[in-house]
């Protein structure tokens, strides 16, 4: 059972679509004599609206959502609120989407797998003011360092690849010709030190560059 609110204990918000996910997190939280669960979301939407109306301490939101993901939300709730201090969770470890999370001011990463683990520390961490960024993440940032990042046209053209689209396709949706496709995937290539196409949407993928 939950002990009454306390204004020295951490107050918690938790967001994940997965339902089954949330609760474990909230009644982990729960348990904890020094925390309190103020709200849960599914959405990143809810998540904005929650974060607004009960302002907790620490916030856990997931990465990868339906609609307005975790960090269109994250860069949403910091826009107002500047000092707000929120852990990120994610199923896999993809540079690009996490450095866009750091670049949005998130202050802290749980990987799924190991959330039974690292959880409770993690939230007493960036409570207490520090950046936590599992070591898995940390390696998945270094890996990437210097290297030429996608632009938005050539992640527009790649996400068109990843649906199926041939070339003569992708540019009749992107309203280009057929010769800059060819040449945006010539560069793409390059970049992600692909084989082929099949192998930069893999890349892609894995590293959160795009999400279908």
């Amino acid at each position: 059972m939950d002990l009454p609110a306390s204004p020295d204990r951490i107050g918690v918000l938790v967001v994940d679509d997965h339902p089954l996910l949330r609760a474990g997190l909230l009644d982990t939280i729960v348990d904890q004599l020094d925390m309190r669960v103020l709200g849960e979301a599914a959405t990143g939407e809810e998540a904005v609206q929650q974060f607004n109306s009960v302002r907790p301490d620490v916030t856990i939101m997931d990465i990868a959502m339906p609609g307005m993901d975790g960090v269109q939300a994250l860069r949403a709730i910091r826009a107002v609120h500047p000092g707000a201090k929120i852990i990120m969770l994610t199923t896999y470890v993809g540079d690009v989407q996490i450095r866009r999370a750091i670049d949005a001011g998130a202050a802290g990463f749980l990987l799924k797998s190991s959330v039974r683990k690292d959880l409770l520390d993690t939230i007493r961490d960036v409570h207490a003011g520090k950046r936590c960024i599992a070591p898995d993440v940390a390696q998945a940032l270094t890996q990437h360092l210097g290297e030429s990042a996608l632009s938005e046209r050539e992640i527009a053209v790649l996400r068109c690849v990843a649906l199926g689209n041939a070339n003569k396709r992708v540019a009749q949706q992107l309203e280009i010709a057929e010769e800059t496709v060819k040449a945006h995937m010539r560069t793409i290539l390059a970049k992600l030190d692909a084989r082929d196409r099949t192998h930069a949407v893999t890349i892609a993928l894995k590293r959160g560059i795009i999400v279908l």
